[in-house]
């Protein structure tokens, strides 16, 4: 049994090649153990994480067996869709577990062999690399001028990707023909869409472990590229940003890369949303950028309505939570939220997001107290008079109106709400620059 919770076992490996590497006890143990421990949603097999273990314990020697064989045939992903920010979808493929535990031992065997060769400038879906080490690159090559970005939109990348041409960047690498026809199965395993199969000659599915890889993999090309161009650039995933020191030079460098890009990497450039323009006009990761002396850095506009939008939707009347849930969603997301932006100067945009999010939640709290005499009740155990408790809670004004009332906000106390167990991205954000 390689199967095992606390420990990884091990063997003596004698001449074994890249597939036996991958297949190996310790590595298939690791994976499984990576895949348990993210959990997620299940293929279209149905089956769990949960069963995972009991069907590898029964099932590991025909399925090592029929890898090794090369007749093992992946099964097709489950294509659900996510909301994207402009509103369009982003499209997932969900692996069945047990492919999941496989492409994880691929994965876990081929990261270091690529890490050797990623560029320096590529930070996305690497170990001990962050998005906040790509702005402060960012930051830096800002500092020392280069103050006009080509901000490249690689089109629908995951979904357009030509898998003849990632077989041959891995071909370069991999000497091992087994391991490189595993791959290409999984590229071409296809999707079930409500229910349907769809085949799969292009794209690689986003979803599973193995597709970050096989991204940067994709896109180490272009990094090679651009390094050999000598350019100042940032890579995060599919984001893109190079740093030029004119418009002038910026767009020279956007049109030789665009057909770079198309003819020999055979992706496609989003022209529509590639740009060339002075810093303060872009945005990346979420971010934008301004020059006082040096480079700083802000929350971009869609990143604050995003997210403004977002705590809309927690502390909704209509969604159906108690209180209890509502405080550990917010809890969550806002404490979140602003570990990730914390990088920015955004003390003022805080207090003032905080205003408008009490002013919600006092709201919920009215909306929730309903009756004439629940409010009067409410609002004299809370220290007012019973007078005027009275006269407020007969009051026909509108409930986003009553929320911004001296009534409220003297009862329904900023601290009465700390005390009552909501967090606030005031807090958040000190208490984050403070450990930063």
């Amino acid at each position: 049994m390689w199967i095992t919770e606390n420990n990884l076992t091990s063997i003596e490996q004698t001449g074994y090649g890249l597939l036996e590497q991958i297949l190996s006890p310790a590595n298939l143990n690791a994976a499984y153990k990576r895949v348990k421990q993210n959990k997620g949603a299940g293929g279209i097999d149905e089956m769990e994480v949960e069963s995972l273990k009991d069907y590898l314990i029964k099932e590991k020697d025909a399925l090592i067996a029929s890898i090794l064989d090369g007749k093992y045939r992946p099964n097709p992903v489950r294509r659900v869709e996510i909301p994207k920010e402009n509103g369009k979808k982003r499209q997932l493929g969900i692996p069945t577990v047990v492919d999941r535990v496989i492409q994880q031992a691929i994965t876990q065997v081929l990261s270091p062999i690529y890490e050797k060769q990623f560029s320096k400038s590529s930070y996305g879906f690497r170990p001990k690399r962050s998005a906040h080490q790509a702005l402060r690159q960012c930051q830096q090559y800002i500092t020392e001028g280069y103050k006009y970005a080509v901000d490249m939109d690689l089109e629908k990348f995951f979904d357009t990707v030509n898998q003849s041409k990632l077989v041959e960047v891995l071909s370069g690498t991999i000497k091992d023909g087994r391991v490189i026809s595993l791959i290409h199965r999984y590229l071409q395993a296809g999707v079930v869409v409500a229910n349907k199969f769809e085949q799969t000659t292009v794209g690689v599915p986003q979803g599973g472990p193995l597709s970050p890889l096989l991204s940067n993999i994709m896109l180490n090309e272009l990094d090679k590229e651009l390094e050999r161009r000598g350019h100042r650039f940032v890579r995060y995933a599919d984001d893109l940003l190079i740093l030029c020191k004119s418009k002038r030079a910026a767009a020279r460098t956007m049109e030789n890369l665009v057909a770079y890009i198309e003819k020999k990497l055979l992706l496609k450039v989003n022209l529509d949303k590639s740009t060339v323009a002075y810093i303060r006009n872009v945005k990346f990761l979420g971010y934008s950028f301004y020059v006082k002396r040096e480079c700083r850095l802000r929350i971009h506009l869609k990143s604050v309505e995003k997210m403004r939008s977002k705590i809309r939707e927690l502390t909704s009347r209509s969604n159906g939570w108690g209180n209890a849930t509502r405080k550990e969603r917010l809890k969550l997301y806002i404490s979140g939220w602003v570990n990730y932006f914390k990088l920015a100067d955004m003390k003022a945009l805080m207090i003032e997001t905080d205003e408008w999010y009490r002013r919600r939640l006092r709201m919920v709290l009215w909306k929730q107290w309903k009756r004439v005499r629940t409010r009067q009740a409410n609002l004299t155990k809370l220290g007012i008079a019973k007078a005027k408790a009275w006269e407020w809670a007969n009051t026909r004004r509108g409930y986003w109106h009553i929320a911004n009332s001296w009534i409220l906000s003297t009862s329904v106390t900023n601290d009465r709400l700390k005390q009552a167990g909501y967090v606030f991205l005031t807090d958040c954000y000190l208490n984050a620059r403070k450990l930063n």
